[in-house]
Formats: structure tokens, C-alpha cells, sequence
């Protein structure tokens, strides 16, 4: 077992960071998207679809 964990571990390891990298994604889109910020990262005054992803309260 210990012999395959060592003959991996490159694959591991990046597989652990590209995890991490994904993770840290998602959780500020979902902070951004609790603040109520656009994911797109543009302004909003221009955009098409603007009362569909921002509706006046």
C-alpha cells in the first residue's frame, strides 16, 4: 500500500491542490453571491439581462 501511496504522490498532490483551487472557487462565489456582487465581474448598467439577476426590491 505504502509502495503505491510513494509511486503516486506526484498525482496526489496535485490532485489535492486542484481540489483546494476548486474549493476556494466555489466558496467565494457564494460569498460574492451572499453580498449580492455580480459573478460576471462586469458593471450591470449595460447588460441584458440585468432585472433577471438583479430585481428591485
Amino acid at each position: 500500500m505504502f509502495t503505491w501511496i510513494y509511486e503516486n504522490l506526484g498525482t496526489i498532490i496535485i490532485g489535492a491542490i486542484l481540489a483546494a483551487v476548486v474549493a476556494a472557487v466555489i466558496v467565494h462565489m457564494i460569498h460574492n453571491k451572499k453580498k449580492g456582487r455580480s459573478s460576471c465581474g462586469c458593471g450591470c448598467s449595460s447588460c441584458a439581462i440585468n432585472g433577471t439577476c438583479h430585481p428591485k426590491k
